[in-house]
């Protein structure tokens, strides 16, 4: 591309786009045109440049005409009155995130999208967005804050890339956010199972594949999105420990990373763990790279709606265990190692924390009685040799 000649208002993208540059109403505007940037096509674009500049010239330029799928083309448009309603801008914007987002973290964009925000407010225009129709309708939910602060983090983001694109004069939720003041809850979400009925649920289960699957979620804590996507390459035997490097969920087609950075970690195989790999291994470990299968399918778990339907709930039923979801063996799996006086420190690693701030926050009070004679140690140390030099009161 560097041979080819530059051309006044006209600029190479990328292999198969050329970008043209104009005044139009006193803004600068920059489209792209699908086309390789070869000498012929630079040549037709600097014409078709040359020609939009003639027509803006003569009053009679049509930009919704001329660029009928640019975002720009509501900025000018009589048609629409004062500009771009936010459903459309919201339709293709959300689209255009497909590229840079998890498949997983894509699909709640969509769901939030076109469920809650097209329906709430799609028909303002982008422009008119005031921060006071985004507080007018947050009032009428009946959501917890997290809920709406989910929603708005998205219409922020949406806003945000409008106003990088001068589609707007201001982001609207910039440094702002709706949340209305709730009652402290009384408990947290952590409600793990006792051994009692961790070994009912392991009993009930109906298929062996499933019974491994669940020991090993009890004693790796690890999420049900890293266990699906789990390989028998990640296992080292030797070392006694498992590599976590990607997660599958429903949305995505094939596995992805991890959740978060640190989600990429080495696991501690504990006893009951390797007992449950040990037993999978006549299942799957010849069939192909996956550890965990649908028995039903013999294929890998696409997720944990499968899951939850095919072998979860159906254990706790026969267990008559008091259903909760999946993710508890998680939770289980945190407060059984602090319950045994565990390291916090060592636990975050494990999980996938950055910092043992998470597991403070959410497990306190299963570190606050893991061990009964904390602090018993250090009195035995440093108490009694301070109490060996003090001066004789006798």
């Amino acid at each position: 591309m560097g041979g080819k000649r530059q051309r006044l208002g006209v600029r190479v993208i990328s292999d198969s786009s050329i970008q043209i540059d104009f005044i139009y109403q006193g803004q600068r505007c920059r489209e792209r045109i699908k086309l390789a940037p070869t000498p012929a096509n630079l040549k037709r674009a600097a014409l078709h440049r040359a020609a939009i500049l003639d027509a803006i010239a003569r009053g009679t330029f049509d930009y919704a005409v001329t660029f009928p799928d640019s975002a720009r083309r509501f900025m000018f448009s009589e048609r629409q009155g004062d500009g771009y309603p936010l459903a459309d801008y919201l339709e293709k914007w959300v689209e255009r995130q497909r590229q840079h987002l998890k498949a997983s973290t894509w699909d709640d964009y969509r769901k939030i999208v076109f469920n809650t925000l097209i329906p709430a407010l799609g028909k303002v225009f982008l422009a008119d967005l005031k921060r006071a129709d985004i507080r007018d309708w947050c009032e009428t939910q009946h959501v917890t804050n997290k809920r709406l602060a989910n929603v708005q983090s998205v219409l922020r983001t949406a806003l945000q890339d409008a106003l990088n694109d001068e589609l707007v004069a201001a982001n609207s939720l910039h440094d702002w956010k709706f949340a209305r003041k709730e009652a402290a809850k009384d408990e947290d979400d952590v409600d793990p199972f006792t051994m009692d009925e961790q070994a009912a649920i392991l009993d009930a289960c109906r298929d062996p594949q499933h019974k491994n699957l669940f020991q090993f979620a009890f004693w790796t804590g690890m999420r049900t999105s890293e266990l699906v996507a789990l390989e028998w390459g990640d296992i080292d035997w030797r070392r006694d420990i498992v590599r976590v490097s990607r997660a599958k969920t429903q949305a995505a087609e094939e596995p992805e990373g991890t959740k978060t950075r640190r989600g990429t970690r080495d696991v501690k195989l504990l006893g009951p763990a390797l007992e449950a790999l040990q037993a999978q291994k006549q299942h799957s470990y010849l069939v192909g790279k996956d550890v965990f299968l649908n028995p039903r399918t013999m294929q890998a778990w696409t997720g944990d709606q499968p899951i939850r339907h095919g072998a979860w709930t159906p254990a706790l039923r026969k267990a008559g265990v008091r259903y909760r979801r999946q993710y508890q063996t998680r939770h289980t799996y945190a407060s059984m190692m602090l319950t045994a006086g565990e390291s916090p420190v060592w636990l975050a690693q494990q999980m996938g924390h950055s910092d043992m701030t998470m597991i403070a926050r959410t497990y306190g009070r299963w570190i606050a009685d893991a061990v009964p004679e904390a602090g018993n140690k250090a009195v035995q140390m440093f108490a009694k040799k301070a109490a060996q030099k003090l001066p004789n009161q006798g």
